[in-house]
């Protein structure tokens, strides 16, 4: 049973937009803090934002300081990744994750569920 269901990656030239979703079916928002990580090839998978229940935004990858912003929409139970001004360095796979003791954090230990991730490639 998936908990975590990515969608919305794709291919998109530098400085365009994406919007990520992660469908969070069965895991009460009301008490995980979601996150979005990404790991690009031969990389470690880094921490990119962090939401927690309460919908406060408390982690942030400084290499995405003002170009994304995490979102969520309790009724449809999904998390949202918006990324502006992409770059070919924030090609990855884009993956979300839940921690269940709604903590947020850029580590990847912490977190207790985990999406399959989707695919975002910059190029031009």
């Amino acid at each position: 049973q998936s908990h975590l269901v990515e969608s919305g990656g794709g291919l998109v030239q530098p400085g365009g937009s994406l919007r990520l979703s992660c469908s969070t079916s069965g895991l009460p928002l009301d008490t995980y803090a979601i996150a979005w990580f990404r790991q690009a090839p031969g990389k470690e998978r880094e921490g990119v934002e962090c939401i927690n229940s309460n919908g406060i935004s408390t982690y942030e990858s400084d290499s995405v300081k003002g170009r994304f912003a995490i979102s969520r929409d309790r009724d449809e139970a999904t998390v949202y990744l918006q990324m502006n001004n992409l770059k070919p360095e924030d090609t990855a796979v884009y993956y979300c994750a839940a921690d269940r003791e709604d903590f947020c954090s850029g580590y990847v230990r912490s977190f207790d569920y985990w999406g399959q991730g989707t695919q975002v490639t910059v190029s031009s």
